[in-house]
């Protein structure tokens, strides 16, 4: 069997599985992508053929990843990853800026509960927060709430927070955060303050790198490609049009930039 038709054959296996499963339909657009412009990947597919076939199951592995990265963290998608990112920090701000408000409501209202001889029968106590919050919690009915009770009857309000401290507390967590992403691929793929095609060459390095042997991966640890190489699958997986597409001159400048440490 040649190379371009192992491969092949591993995206259309790929393709019934999902199908047969109800599962992954954007990575079988990528893998359709694919197929349909076999002839721009025939010397991509003998590269990958000649590194990987020996190491089952490394070249299904590997034609995953194009397809997964292509499919989740495509320049598209990491727009929109970055304006999530600014999403959050912003909310954050914004619980910082309301929650100090609110501890300063709450204090105020302790104080008129305190001094003007009157009371408005709302919650003082964190603990009763706690239970009114959990009253259709079954699991914190069952198991938590006879202990809570047993603290509260054995500590008095001096022992616990006010609702402002708790509030403040609120604040300052969120004024503290620091925007973090959750997995390598995303990390990789955002570093670059602005979208790019990039994105895609970062995030499937960073999980080349995941999915290597050094990390208990099925890909062997020396596993490189050339820019070229690369250059094609992108432009397939990612489905370039004449004038978008890259080539191994636009790999290589990207892959020294990352040795450089530089967008």
């Amino acid at each position: 069997m040649n190379p371009q038709q192992a491969c092949e054959d591993l995206l259309l296996e790929g393709k019934q599985y999902n199908i047969e499963h109800h599962i992954l339909p954007s990575e079988n657009a990528v893998a359709d992508r694919l197929l349909a412009r076999g002839v721009e990947l025939k010397d991509a597919y003998d590269e990958l053929h000649g590194k990987l076939h020996a190491r089952p199951p490394a070249l299904q592995v590997f034609l995953g990843l194009v397809l997964s990265t292509a499919a989740f963290w495509n320049p598209q998608k990491m727009l929109k990853a970055r304006t999530a990112r600014n999403d959050l920090t912003n909310v954050n701000q914004q619980i910082a800026r309301k929650a100090n408000e609110l501890a300063e409501l709450l204090d105020q209202r302790t104080d008129l509960h305190n001094t003007s001889g009157f009371s408005s029968e709302t919650h003082y106590h964190v603990g009763d927060v706690i239970e009114a919050a959990s009253q259709n919690n079954y699991l914190f009915q069952s198991y938590v709430q006879e202990k809570l009770d047993a603290l509260r009857g054995q500590f008095d309000l001096k022992y616990w927070p006010s609702l402002g401290d708790f509030m403040r507390e609120l604040a300052s967590d969120a004024e503290k955060a620091e925007m973090a992403a959750t997995d390598p691929l995303t990390a990789a793929a955002t570093a670059a303050t602005r979208p790019s095609k990039a994105d895609f060459f970062k995030a499937l390095f960073a999980s080349i790198e995941e999915n290597s042997t050094e990390n208990y991966g099925q890909l062997p640890r020396a596993f490189k490609l050339t820019d070229r190489t690369l250059a094609s699958l992108a432009n397939c997986a990612l489905d370039l049009g004449p004038d978008e597409l890259v080539d191994e001159a636009y790999v290589k400048r990207l892959r020294q930039r990352e040795r450089n440490g530089t967008e």
